[in-house]
This record gives structure tokens, sequence and C-alpha cells, in this order.
């Protein structure tokens, strides 16, 4: 693959990312919200759940955001 070409993969990827999220999670919550109703955001987490933080589990992260606080998952 040249330089150039490398060049242009990486502008189409900013443009149209082809990750999980963007071809199979945000595509499903669409359809299941347009025939369902109910909360896309809802949706989107329950397909794709945010990392759970290094010393934490799933309790302690509910815990937290029952308080309103979000612990975020080093990168």
């Amino acid at each position: 693959m040249s330089q150039a070409e490398f060049q242009r993969w990486i502008q189409f990827y900013r443009e149209q990312p082809f990750d999980d999220f963007h071809r199979y999670h945000r595509p499903a919550a669409l359809i299941s919200t347009s025939m369902a109703g109910g909360d896309i955001k809802e949706r989107l987490e329950w397909l794709q759940p945010e990392p759970i933080p290094d010393g934490l589990d799933r309790a302690d992260v509910a815990t937290m955001k029952a308080f309103g606080f979000t612990p975020k998952a080093k990168e």
C-alpha cells in the first residue's frame, strides 16, 4: 500500500468509522427504537457498556451511578 493510499484510508475512516459501534450497535439501536420506541441512549449503553475501571466491579459502578458519579476507565 502506498503512502497516498494509506492517507486516503485514514481520511475515509475519520469520515465514516468502521468500528463495531458504527457497524452494528448504532444501527441495531436505531431499528429497535424505531420499532419499539424508547431511548436510544439506553439501548446503546446496553449494547456497548462502558468498560469497568480496574479495581471495581459492576455493583460498584452501579452504586456510583446511583449517586450521579460515573467512574472513567483508564485509556
